[in-house]
């Protein structure tokens, strides 16, 4: 699992464009995909104290680079996985700061 103070542009359906702070990524053997969770910075239904995430999944570029197509969650255990990975990525994070 990578994360960081990184920031990645996304597009809605509407043209319109975001930016978003990435969480973190990971990768999933299990469904051969990557996966990224983040949040829209400045959304305004949005306080400090509880934020949006979203999860997508990505195929990297050719040099491993994390820019592409994000594509949407496709069914109910790649959510539960993902919803577990970020459970021990929060117990981590958790720990770390103790």
């Amino acid at each position: 699992m990578e994360h960081g103070q990184e920031t990645m542009t996304i597009v809605d359906e509407n043209g319109n464009e975001h930016v978003c702070e990435v969480v973190f990524t990971f990768e999933s053997k299990d469904y051969g995909k990557s996966y990224v969770l983040y949040y829209v910075l400045g959304e305004d239904d949005v306080d400090e104290e509880e934020i949006r995430i979203h999860a997508s999944s990505f195929i990297p570029n050719e040099e491993g680079e994390e820019d592409g197509e994000l594509m949407p969650i496709e069914n109910d255990e790649e959510w539960a996985m993902i919803e577990e990975t970020f459970n021990t990525f929060l117990a981590e994070e958790e720990e770390e700061e103790e």
